[in-house]
């Protein structure tokens, strides 16, 4: 499987946006194109350019009736990106690349939609030189992408993502957040209390070596990217197993909280599968 990203990858919303640009998605105005709608009567919609005669024929007390159409519309996107210090790990990848790729292959594609793209990365608060608000300008997103592939995260925590959900208050966005979620239970639920108002898709970058390819046995000098501090472990089995337990928890908690507020995560480990990657954004995923 190539591992290049696709020229476009598509996403689909599963709601209406009230937005009143055209663009390519289901929206909540009416207008002169997209799709049918329903009949009303005249009266409630008088606009005799639209009338519907075979609707009206059937209407006992003959009354004129006219068609209504949806009119496609646009939608904000906006990546908003975890970089602590645990987004900084290397092993089997390198989630800080995994995480450009990721927002460079979705601004290709927000772009081409007709949409807006932003991107937001934070640490502890939001970091200035990765705040970009939603913008349709063409070639904005080079500088986004830059300045996050080239950023080196030493946080100890990622609590500003709260404060880049009141950045983008407003209408209803299709939010990525992007993460490795090696937070509190606590600081997860704010989060996405936080962005409870906007349809987010939880992205969770993974490295294999961090506890799926643990060794059995050995000495290891483990490093705590938050607090930057080394201990050596004496890995056995049975604490391999006990971290392996704690990582299937971790990840069950992540899945409870996200489903209570909208979609499941999606998670990537290692390397992007754009083909399920794709299958997810347009609820093909399982």
């Amino acid at each position: 499987m190539s591992n290049e990203a696709p020229t476009d990858l598509p996403y689909r919303l599963p709601w209406r946006s009230a937005d009143v640009r055209i663009g390519a998605h289901r929206g909540k105005h009416e207008g002169a194109g997209g799709l049918f709608r329903d009949a009303v009567p005249l009266l409630r919609n008088p606009d005799p350019r639209r009338l519907d005669l075979r609707v009206s024929a059937r209407d006992p007390f003959e009354g004129l009736h006219v068609r209504r159409f949806e009119q496609k519309t646009s939608v904000a996107v906006y990546t908003l990106v975890d970089v602590s210090a645990s987004m900084g790990f290397r092993g089997s990848t390198d989630k800080m690349r995994l995480a450009a790729d990721l927002c460079s292959a979705l601004a290709a594609s927000v772009r081409r939609a007709g949409d807006a793209f932003g991107l937001i990365g934070c640490d502890e608060t939001v970091q200035p030189e990765l705040r970009f608000l939603a913008t349709r300008a063409r070639g904005s997103e080079i500088e986004m992408l830059r300045r996050l592939s080239t950023f080196v995260p030493t946080g100890r925590s990622a609590r500003g993502l709260i404060d880049a959900a009141a950045l983008i208050g407003g209408r209803r966005k299709l939010v990525f957040l992007v993460s490795d979620f090696y937070m509190p239970r606590e600081d997860i639920e704010d989060i996405f209390a936080a962005l409870a108002h906007h349809d987010v898709l939880p992205i969770v970058l993974s490295d294999s070596l961090e506890i799926e390819k643990l060794p059995r046995w050995g000495i290891l000098s483990l490093t705590d990217l938050e607090i930057g501090r080394r201990r050596l472990v004496v890995m056995r089995p049975r604490l391999r197993e006990a971290w392996q337990r704690r990582s299937g928890r971790r990840r069950a908690e992540l899945k409870a909280i996200a489903a209570r507020f909208g979609r499941q995560p999606f998670e990537i480990r290692d390397r992007i599968d754009w083909d399920k990657l794709g299958a997810y954004l347009v609820g093909d995923a399982a």
